[in-house]
């Protein structure tokens, strides 16, 4: 095995000759064999081509996150909140429930007093409003083409296309930001006031 292998690597006279005229004919009409053969002659080392490899794929962009929707019952638990919050400032539930037309006019007035000053202060602390229309009540009014019905509602003798002309009966409230205490999961929503017992 030793000397076939070193026969094969110092090959003789005759089969060198073979090599020389054969590797002659082929310079003369490959010019690409000459630039391969070009280095050996000069005893630089060649490597062997690197196969390109394309680079992997980018992977794709993460999805978009989509703010999951609140539950119907997450939906509730806020609104009982906001109620609770007005209960306990206002006392809005108990003036209600409560039957006030046996009551005069200046019971009543007095108890909305406090109850118009706590249920503003839980409007003030959780709510930012703002008019839908900056215009002042009573002004002059041109509902475009396209106007949102949910932002403005028309009332009266209302014919034909818009845009329409009219007069502003209310400016409307548009809520621009909520900040509702986070309820406890421990907490059941549907307790608007706890009953009270005094020992």
């Amino acid at each position: 095995m030793d000397m076939q292998h070193q026969h094969q690597s110092n090959p003789g006279l005759l089969a060198r000759l073979k090599v020389a005229l054969a590797c002659f004919s082929k310079a003369l009409s490959d010019g690409a064999f000459v630039n391969q053969v070009t280095p050996l002659l000069h005893g630089v080392p060649t490597t062997p081509a690197i196969p390109h490899v394309p680079p992997p794929p980018l992977p794709p962009p993460p999805a978009a996150v989509v703010p999951a929707k609140p539950s119907p019952e997450e939906l509730q638990a806020s609104a009982l909140n906001l109620l609770a919050l007005l209960q306990r400032e206002g006392r809005l539930v108990d003036f209600l429930q409560d039957d006030v037309t046996s009551y005069s006019d200046a019971d009543v007035g007095a108890a909305a007093r406090i109850v118009h000053s706590g249920c503003r202060k839980v409007l003030l602390q959780s709510l930012s409003l703002e008019p839908v229309l900056k215009d002042s009540e009573g002004a002059a009014i041109q509902v475009p083409l396209g106007f949102d019905p949910q932002r403005i509602r028309l009332t009266g003798n209302v014919t034909g296309t818009p845009p329409f002309r009219g007069s502003l009966k209310h400016h409307g409230w548009i809520a621009t930001s909520v900040k509702l205490p986070t309820l406890a999961a421990s907490l059941d929503a549907r307790i608007l006031a706890p009953a009270e017992v005094e020992i």
